[in-house]
């Protein structure tokens, strides 16, 4: 079954496809989603990439948590579910 992970803390110019060929080193790769600002248009500095299964998964947790990419120190980890917000006025 297919595995989530939060990448915080990439650096702003960072490509789907680099994030992928960076993952790619632990396991399959399905898909990766860097979320965009909505006032600026610019990357938010984290991404979502989605691993095959939980074992390729923890294996890129195990190698790229607290690693430097970019000059950077990024933070991985398995994603949560988002949480109900308040509608916003």
């Amino acid at each position: 079954m297919p595995t989530k992970l939060f990448v915080g803390g990439i650096p702003y110019r960072t490509s789907d496809e680099e994030l992928r060929q960076h993952f790619s080193q632990a396991g399959e790769v399905l898909s990766v989603y860097i979320p965009m600002d909505r006032e600026t248009g610019r990357p938010r500095g984290f991404a979502f990439v989605e691993m095959t299964d939980d074992a390729a998964a923890d294996k890129a947790i195990s190698m790229f948590d607290g690693s430097d990419m970019g000059g950077r120190r990024i933070a991985v980890n398995k994603a949560r579910p988002m949480e109900n917000r308040a509608p916003q006025a």
